[in-house]
């Protein structure tokens, strides 16, 4: 059995409890190589996600995340708004058919997100961005062949991994980019947020 709508819902509640449990972590991270503002911008749009979702009632697991996609994009400043907006967005346009989502539809969905994420940011693997951890999580979801938790679970572990890659980089894009050589020896936050979103969705979805 795939992930319900209620089961997308309950993981998207889930992601932004870690939102709020790491916002500190994810300012201090900004703190060392862009403007110190990530942690608070995304516990800010997550939480507008949570108090939409109290107020309505997606009908499908693509509707969720279009929900996710709009609020982001109309209550997170900095880069990361229009990104995670656009990559909200484009996954939900992926999956808009299903009832439920099954693990290539969940592979599907994440490639759409890097994809978006790809065409606004204009980033690539070794840029210290969160394309870092997005493009080895949506390798990882594709080669899974079980079901949308376990692509998760692969995804979010994938995702990890690239995040930390993120740490000897020098910034190429963002306000990070500004530092030259000094972005070097910092985890970039936005590799590091992309990593939480993924390990909290997996979580959720292997408890449904």
């Amino acid at each position: 059995m795939g992930c319900t709508t209620a089961d997308v819902v309950t993981a998207l509640r889930a992601a932004a409890a870690v939102v709020q449990e790491h916002r500190d972590e994810l300012v201090r991270l900004d703190q060392a190589i862009g403007d110190a503002d990530h942690g608070e911008n995304m516990r800010r749009g997550f939480a507008a996600v949570v108090s939409k979702l109290d107020a309505e009632e997606p009908e499908t697991p693509a509707k969720a995340l279009k929900l996710v996609a709009t609020t982001l994009i109309s209550t997170v400043g900095g880069a990361a708004g229009p990104l995670y907006g656009t990559a909200f967005l484009r996954a939900s346009t992926a999956v808009a058919d299903l009832a439920e989502l099954d693990g290539d539809a969940v592979a599907r969905a994440l490639r759409a997100a890097l994809d978006g994420v790809v065409a606004r940011g204009k980033a690539e693997v070794g840029d210290k961005t969160m394309v870092d951890a997005l493009t080895p999580a949506v390798a990882a979801a594709a080669s899974s062949t079980g079901s949308a938790a376990e692509a998760l679970a692969a995804a979010a572990d994938a995702a990890a991994e690239g995040a930390e890659s993120t740490i000897p980089l020098v910034a190429r894009k963002g306000r990070a980019s500004y530092l030259g050589e000094r972005s070097a020896g910092h985890l970039d936050p936005g590799s590091r947020s992309t990593a939480l979103l993924l390990r909290a969705l997996a979580d959720a979805a292997a408890k449904a």
